[in-house]
């Protein structure tokens, strides 16, 4: 009789990493790129998580300085160029997809993948 095998940990990054199309100065100090932590609960206060599933611009504007490393203040977010805030959005919702809806993903991404 075989031995019930142990549950497999989900291996979920904590930090994602997002390059600015458009950098930011902070004084003299040029900000190219951004590390993006996955939230935690207490982060998520005063926020809705249907408007962070949809990237409502509000909840990422205030959600943002909470997860951003470096830490970015509220006029910096604000000030992010719209593809730059598209990019980041799109990676904190990222860290709310469930595992059916990865595999949706990768199952597309796979087949449109150029085939050579």
């Amino acid at each position: 009789m075989s031995e019930p095998s142990a549950p497999v940990a989900e291996t979920r990054p904590l930090f994602e990493s997002v390059t600015l199309s458009v950098p930011l100065q902070r004084g003299e100090t040029s900000i190219s790129a951004l590390s993006i932590r996955r939230p935690k609960s207490g982060e998520l206060r005063g926020l809705s998580l249907q408007d962070i599933m949809t990237t409502d611009i509000v909840a990422m504007l205030t959600l943002i300085p909470r997860v951003s490393e470096p830490p970015l203040t509220a006029d910096e977010a604000n000030a992010l160029d719209p593809a730059d805030l598209s990019e980041i959005a799109g990676t904190i919702r990222g860290f709310f997809m469930t595992k059916g809806e990865k595999a949706v993903m990768e199952a597309m991404a796979a087949h449109y993948q150029p085939k050579t």
